[in-house]
């Protein structure tokens, strides 16, 4: 064979190779990216259920203040819960026994032994 045809071979094969090697990567790029869009168009937006002013999952107690004076119930507590964009409420009647712990996403209604709700707080 002829040394000049030879050279011609290894750099067909080499640049066959380069070729190769590149469809590879376009390959493995384009599936990142196609799984990418995917993921992307799984999320969902979640409705907003709570007062504009307040932040998921924080508490805005100021939000629930004209529920001061009003019988505490299930259904109000839930509404003030909502409200308040608190994950959590309670009602605290004066002989319940509470933790101390502080929890800034939780909604307090302190009534009063006819549950009329006296004060409300968060923690």
């Amino acid at each position: 064979m002829h040394p000049v045809s030879l050279i011609n071979q290894n750099e067909a094969r080499a640049q066959l190779a380069i070729q190769e090697n590149f469809m590879h990567v376009v390959s493995a790029t384009a599936t990142l990216l196609l799984a990418s869009l995917v993921l992307l168009g799984c999320q969902q937006s979640q409705p907003q259920t709570q007062a504009p002013s307040a932040r998921p999952g924080s508490c805005n107690a100021e939000a629930v203040q004209n529920l001061v004076g009003k019988t505490a119930s299930p259904a109000l507590l839930e509404q003030a819960r909502e409200q308040s964009g608190a994950q959590t409420a309670r009602v605290l009647r004066p002989q319940d026994v509470v933790t101390l712990e502080y929890n800034a996403q939780r909604l307090n209604l302190s009534t009063d032994g006819e549950l009329v709700i006296q004060r409300i707080n968060c923690g």
